[in-house]
């Protein structure tokens, strides 16, 4: 089972007693009835239903104060805390940037649960992203050797080959709307679920299927396209180019643009590199 700690994310702890109901009220996701072995993945939205940040969230144990643990890009931890925090009013809950004291180590490749130290849970987003685990950072060296050492880079691979978009890099913060970054189809969001911020805007996407861009996977030939080079069918602006390995990779794609230029049989280039959208 590879494993890899995962420095580019943080960690922030949401506790107190009216910690469930108060992210509920928040986030796209359902957290109500989320038992302690599970996790979920969701994202804050802006009132106009676009991505501030998404995150993988599970409850932390009881042992370690209840609560729920956050894991979210490192860079974004102040912001996201800022923002929580002016919808924090009169609910009891208290907000901490844990990213100095957990670590965030990513295990695939085996269906057991893996046997180390940590709050661990399967990755909600796709059976085949493995394991997440919370554990002390001094430990997750041990934790990974255990498990069998691999790089952010071959979990980054992993995660591209199973077109799991990363926010930042195919997708943009606070320009992309969740349908936009698949979250629809990495069980990222709750639609029978109540209010929360931006709840109106995806609602709307969703009964009306208004979806015109998306996160979509692509193979290639040749060299990888450079992260944020613009697609194109012929002079047509389709997609932008996210990230990639070898032969594959994800694009924020015009899906009716893209298939258009299928259809009539025009090439889809990334720069100078060929490339065939997944429709």
């Amino acid at each position: 089972m590879p494993a890899a700690a995962l420095t580019d994310r943080g960690v922030v702890k949401v506790a107190g007693v009216d910690s469930r109901g108060f992210l509920q009220g928040l986030i796209t996701n359902d957290v109500e009835k989320l038992p302690e072995s599970e996790g979920r993945y969701a994202a804050l939205l802006t009132p106009q239903g676009k991505i501030v940040v998404d995150f993988l969230l599970s409850p932390a144990r009881d042992d370690l104060g209840g609560g729920f643990f956050v894991d979210l890009p490192r860079p974004l931890v102040g912001d996201f805390i800022a923002r929580l925090s002016k919808y924090r009013l009169r609910a009891k809950v208290a907000i901490e940037d844990m990213s100095e004291s957990i670590a965030v180590v990513a295990a695939w490749g085996l269906p057991e649960r893996p046997a180390v130290v940590g709050d661990i849970y399967r990755d909600p987003r796709h059976p085949d992203l493995g394991w997440r685990i919370f554990c002390v950072e001094s430990e997750a060296p041990g934790v990974v050797a255990a498990l069998g050492a691999a790089s952010p880079e071959a979990y980054d691979a992993h995660r591209i080959g199973l077109g799991a978009p990363r926010g930042g890099v195919d997708f943009a913060y606070g320009d992309a709307f969740p349908h936009e970054a698949d979250m629809d189809r990495f069980a990222g969001i709750d639609f029978r679920k109540g209010c929360y911020v931006g709840q109106e805007v995806v609602s709307r996407v969703e009964h009306r299927g208004l979806a015109r861009k998306r996160v979509t996977p692509v193979t290639f030939a040749g060299a990888r396209p450079e992260v944020g080079v613009e697609l194109r069918a012929g002079e047509t602006a389709i997609g932008v180019m996210g990230s990639s390995i070898a032969g594959r990779g994800l694009a924020m794609l015009r899906l009716d643009k893209a298939a258009e230029a299928k259809a009539a049989g025009r090439s889809i280039m990334a720069g100078g590199v060929q490339v065939e959208p997944q429709l």
